[in-house]
């Protein structure tokens, strides 16, 4: 996202070491990523990143006892359009006892946050920097709204896509729902589906029926008491996504 969108991008390193302490190889080297890839030759210089591909690339270590807070206070200082977070998938006894930082952070933040669980079947961008975007999956209800998310699922089918990505609206409900403008183009097809049951069950079953890339899910995060315990259908869906799931904010 970072090469075709020439954005800034930063990593960020949150431990209980001094910034002079934190050795470089606890950050992912871009320009050995970038060689890998075979966009850039063997050895190139620091300043080939900027360069040849115009992104600025900034990479931060803070020291903390507390990542969250740390991310929430650095958020602060520095808005961002998207965030990208690694995630473990953890048993349901410990999601009781310790919540999951990356979740906490997206609802508190309200920016477009990617997830990446570490037990996915299927990744959007391979470790040699193929783009495999066939397939999109975007639950959606009456609330929250969904229009942000089916607008953003457009555009990615329009820039990453290859060949003509499928992106599958699903409704779970016995009550039908008003779909927002689905625009036509070359590079994408609309499929509409309902389904009654479960929400999390049928998103689930939806992702491994359709073999999805990406889930793009909606999210207006916790909205009540009962939420606040189980967590957000989001929530529930990426502790067993299959694919990486993008939360788009609704307000």
């Amino acid at each position: 996202m970072a090469l075709v969108w020439q954005t800034e991008f930063t990593i960020l390193h949150i431990g209980r070491r001094k910034e002079s302490k934190v050795k470089p190889e606890r950050f992912p080297a871009v320009r050995k990523t970038l060689e890998r890839w075979r966009l850039l030759d063997a050895g190139s210089p620091r300043s080939a990143v900027f360069d040849e591909f115009r992104i600025n690339v900034t990479k931060i270590a803070v020291q903390s006892r507390h990542p969250l807070l740390a991310l929430a206070e650095f958020l602060e200082r520095h808005p961002t359009n998207l965030i990208v977070l690694a995630t473990q998938r953890r048993k349901w006894l410990s999601r009781w006892i310790n919540r999951s930082d990356a979740e906490a952070l997206a609802r508190w933040s309200n920016t477009k946050t990617l997830f990446i669980p570490d037990k996915a079947k299927r990744h959007f961008v391979s470790l040699d920097g193929q783009v495999n975007l066939k397939r999109i999956l975007v639950p959606v209800n009456r609330e929250p709204d969904c229009t942000a998310a089916v607008e953003f699922s457009r555009r990615l089918a329009e820039i990453f896509g290859d060949t003509q990505v499928a992106i599958t609206l699903l409704h779970v409900g016995e009550s039908s729902m008003q779909m927002p403008s689905l625009p036509e183009g070359p590079q994408w097809t609309w499929n509409l589906e309902s389904r009654q049951g479960s929400p999390v069950t049928e998103i689930l079953s939806a992702a491994e029926r359709h073999t999805s890339d990406l889930i793009v899910m909606p999210t207006a995060w916790h909205d009540g008491v009962l939420d606040a315990l189980r967590g957000s259908i989001a929530e529930r869906v990426l502790r067993h996504a299959p694919c990486p799931l993008l939360a788009v904010p609704a307000r």
